[in-house]
C-alpha cells in the first residue's frame, strides 16, 4: 500500500510517501513557514510524488494531520487531502496532530510516559499524555499550563512538541524532570505516514480538531445598523 502523508497543521508544510511492502518512505520534504501552506502544498506533493515515481492515482491512501493546529493550516491540509480522495476514488484519514508528535518516542520506548504538547498561547496548550504501549491516558485538550503541569509532570515522562521547552521550563520543583525534552514546531511527516498506514479507515471523511473556538470575532462596529 502507497500512503500519501500531508501536514500543514503547524509551523510547516509537509508531505511524504511511505511503500508499506517495502516499509520505507519512497520520498518527503518538509518547508517550516508560518503562513503560506496554501500556496505551497499542491507544488510541494507534486514534487514528492515525482521523486517517489508516482501518480496520483497510484496512491492508495491518504492521511492528513486533523489538529490541534493552525485554523487556517488545518483546512489548507484537510481540504486538499479530502479533494485528492475525492478526485483519485481513494480513502482518506485523519490524524490527530498530538499523536503524530508522540509517535517516535512511542516506537522508540512504550514503557515510560509522552507527552505531546503544543503551544497554543495566552499561557495555553494543547495536551495529550501516552502511556505504557502508546494507551492515551489524558485525552486530547486545550488546558492552562499549570494544569498541563500538574497532570503531565509524574513519571518522567518525555515531551515533544511546539511547547515542550516551555512545560519543561515551568517544571514544578521537587518533581522528577522529564527523561527527554524535544522542541519540535511540527511533527514529523514519516511518521504520519506511519500511522497513516496503521489507521483504519471509517468512510468518514477527515474533520478539523480545533479543541477551541476561533481567536477572530465578527467587527460589530464596521457593520451598517439596519433602517
Amino acid at each position: 500500500m502507497r500512503i500519501l502523508a500531508i501536514d500543514t497543521a503547524l509551523e510547516a508544510c509537509s508531505a511524504a510517501v511511505l511503500d508499506t511492502e517495502t516499509a520505507a518512505i519512497a520520498a518527503h520534504e518538509s518547508q517550516p513557514m508560518v503562513r503560506g501552506h496554501a500556496e505551497a502544498l499542491i507544488p510541494l506533493i507534486a514534487r514528492v510524488l515525482e521523486r517517489a515515481r508516482l501518480t496520483f492515482t497510484e496512491i492508495d491512501r491518504i492521511a492528513v494531520t486533523t489538529g490541534p493546529g493552525s485554523f487556517t493550516g488545518l483546512r489548507v491540509g484537510i481540504s486538499a487531502a479530502r479533494g485528492l480522495a475525492l478526485a483519485s476514488g481513494k480513502p482518506a484519514v485523519g490524524l490527530s496532530t498530538l499523536a503524530a508528535y508522540a509517535a517516535p518516542f512511542i516506537a522508540a520506548d512504550d514503557t515510560l510516559p509522552v507527552v505531546a504538547v503544543i503551544d497554543a498561547r495566552h499561557d495555553h496548550v494543547y495536551l495529550q499524555v501516552f502511556g505504557p504501549g502508546g494507551r492515551t491516558i489524558v485525552a486530547p485538550r486545550l488546558v492552562p499550563l499549570r494544569e498541563a503541569l500538574r497532570v503531565a509532570s509524574t513519571g518522567a515522562p518525555r515531551l515533544i512538541g511546539s511547547a515542550a521547552n516551555m512545560l519543561a521550563g515551568a517544571w514544578p520543583a521537587g518533581e522528577r524532570p522529564p527523561s527527554a525534552v524535544e522542541q519540535r514546531q511540527a511533527p514529523d511527516i514519516d511518521w504520519v505516514a506511519r500511522l497513516g498506514a496503521a489507521a483504519a479507515e471509517t468512510g468518514v471523511p477527515p474533520k478539523p480538531l480545533y479543541l477551541r473556538a476561533p481567536d477572530t470575532q465578527p467587527q460589530n462596529a464596521a457593520q451598517l445598523a439596519r433602517r
